[in-house]
């Protein structure tokens, strides 16, 4: 007990100065939310201030048309996830069970998409949207984070479709069950884990996403939180700090929600090999 006691203490000092510097963002960022407005340009700068102003929050809920933005995040984020899956799963289904012509191809393929950062594409995706008519519209939004994050969830998702036994299959199979019948319920309920891992990376990108959310909305309506929170702070002669660190802490909440919400699923999808 006590070299396990002493172990953990060692960790502990060992990991303290990463957790630190993890830590200190955010509560900077806290801090900064909750203070009254006349203090946060006090020099020297200090930890302390005098009360709690919680109604920074909502100041800022009004003022910065938080909500509409958070409900936009909320539509793009989810919609993006739930394509990208419905896609993917019979994609990495396929890549796990079956072979065909051109499959190693198509994994470079996958394989090199990944290594494509969105801002060399932003011109031609507008270009396209535009196209469409669906500049300045969720759903190009949507569409361009789901076929991003593709490339992601097969990957994954085969990995994890390996590890499955196809012997659960041929055993449904041969006691009368169609491919269809033994997909949806002996296999996919088995893949459930990585589903959840899958679902939760995507919807975290898609959150977080920036460059494309500017490029392809115009409208202060149609702004996602990243964006919205950008337009609190880019042009403006004078920022309320407070109000942008109070929408960046709220903005934080709903992933936070997401993670603690799925983290059993989270757990046995790393461990049972959905993440290599």
């Amino acid at each position: 007990m006590t070299s396990k006691l002493t172990r953990s203490l060692i960790y502990w000092a060992i990991l303290s100065p990463l957790v630190v510097v993890i830590l200190f963002p955010f509560g900077v960022m806290f801090v900064t939310a909750v203070r009254p407005r006349e203090e946060l340009f006090v020099y020297p700068p200090t930890w302390g201030f005098s009360e709690f102003r919680w109604e920074n929050f909502s100041e800022m809920w009004v003022k910065t048309n938080f909500g509409g933005a958070l409900l936009n995040s909320l539509y793009v984020s989810i919609a993006a996830t739930a394509v990208a899956l419905l896609l993917s799963i019979p994609a990495a289904y396929a890549m796990s069970r079956y072979r065909f012509a051109g499959k190693g191809a198509y994994r470079t393929f996958l394989l090199m998409t990944q290594m494509m950062s969105p801002i060399v594409l932003v011109l031609g995706l507008f270009r396209l949207m535009m196209a469409l008519g669906l500049v300045n519209d969720l759903n190009s939004l949507v569409l361009t984070y789901a076929a991003f994050n593709m490339a992601f969830t097969i990957w994954m998702l085969q990995s994890y479709f390996n590890s499955i036994p196809r012997d659960l299959e041929e055993a449904a199979w041969m006691d009368g069950a169609s491919h269809l019948t033994s997909l949806v319920r002996i296999f996919l309920p088995l893949a459930v884990p990585a589903v959840v891992v899958t679902a939760i990376f995507t919807f975290i990108n898609s959150w977080n996403e920036f460059v494309l959310a500017l490029t392809m909305m115009r409208s202060s309506e149609d702004f996602t939180l990243p964006v919205q929170i950008y337009a609190q702070v880019a042009g403006r002669y004078q920022v309320e700090w407070h109000h942008v660190m109070a929408a960046t802490v709220l903005a934080t909440v709903p992933v936070a929600i997401v993670f603690s919400w799925l983290q059993r699923y989270l757990i046995r999808g790393m461990a049972l090999g959905a993440v290599k």
